[in-house]
């Protein structure tokens, strides 16, 4: 039976696996398919543990800050994998791979994040659709970030070009995400919208992606302030997701899931 006992057992060889590819795909200048075979195969290895653990727990494992943490590793390596496949760029998988391997190593260092007490709020059936298009678009949108710190240091054109793709996917399904959102808090709590803190901030977020998307259908706009955008609305979508947590006004939110 698979559980968080056995988390550190499936990540050490996910781990390797992840490490070997972005090795590979950074030593090479041509795509390498040993670093897609190696990151792909640790892609697999996370996805069983997954799988065993929804077995286990017979439910999808994303009610909790540790579960969603998974989801955001394995969707990491996912995107990570398939910006490489499609645009080459020798970085990506190492920086995917650090964070996804920094999002497990939360989950190993703090087991209380594991608490498998679930309000009555999470048992909607709206919650799983909402959660998993909101990791997968903050995946692609991590990497649109790393893409824009970059940038920022040493532009290309072709860096918008990609941006530019990334930024419509992550918002089209961070969008998707918020609509779905909206309709499982009017079957929780009665209300689409209550302007909720994180509910605030996950508007500024969608609004700051929204503003980069609107400049790049401007002429004369520089680089350096899309880059910027892109960076600033990635940390406003980091308060949104966990940071909100530890504000003051999160006091009374209905979205700090901690709450046994």
């Amino acid at each position: 039976m698979i559980s968080w006992d056995n988390f550190e057992y499936f990540v050490a060889p996910a781990a390797l696996c992840w490490i070997a590819g972005a090795v590979l795909s950074a030593r090479q200048a041509t795509r390498s398919r040993a670093a897609l075979w190696a990151t792909l195969a640790g892609t697999l290895i996370f996805a069983v543990f997954i799988a065993g653990l929804w077995t286990t727990l017979s439910r999808p494992p994303l009610r909790t800050m540790g579960e969603t943490r998974l989801w955001y590793s394995f969707f990491l390596s996912i995107s990570g994998l398939i910006t490489y496949w499609r645009w080459r760029y020798r970085w990506v998988l190492p920086f995917t791979t650090l964070l996804a391997l920094v999002f497990c190593m939360i989950n190993i260092l703090k087991p209380e994040i594991h608490d498998q007490s679930l309000m009555p709020a999470l048992q909607s059936p709206w919650f799983i659709p909402h959660v998993t298009v909101y990791m997968f678009s903050y995946s692609v949108l991590g990497c649109s970030f790393i893409l824009s710190c970059i940038g920022l240091y040493r532009h290309k054109p072709e860096y918008l070009d990609t941006l530019d793709q990334l930024v419509y996917v992550g918002l089209a399904f961070l969008t998707l995400g918020m609509l779905s959102g909206a309709v499982w808090a009017k079957d929780a709590w009665g209300n689409y919208w209550s302007w909720d803190p994180k509910e605030t901030w996950a508007a500024i977020t969608w609004f700051g992606y929204l503003l980069y998307v609107h400049l790049r259908l401007m002429s004369g706009v520089s680089p350096r302030k899309l880059y910027l955008i892109l960076i600033l609305s990635f940390l406003t979508l980091q308060i949104c997701w966990y940071g909100v947590n530890y504000l003051p006004s999160a006091e009374g939110s209905v979205h700090v899931y901690s709450q046994t």
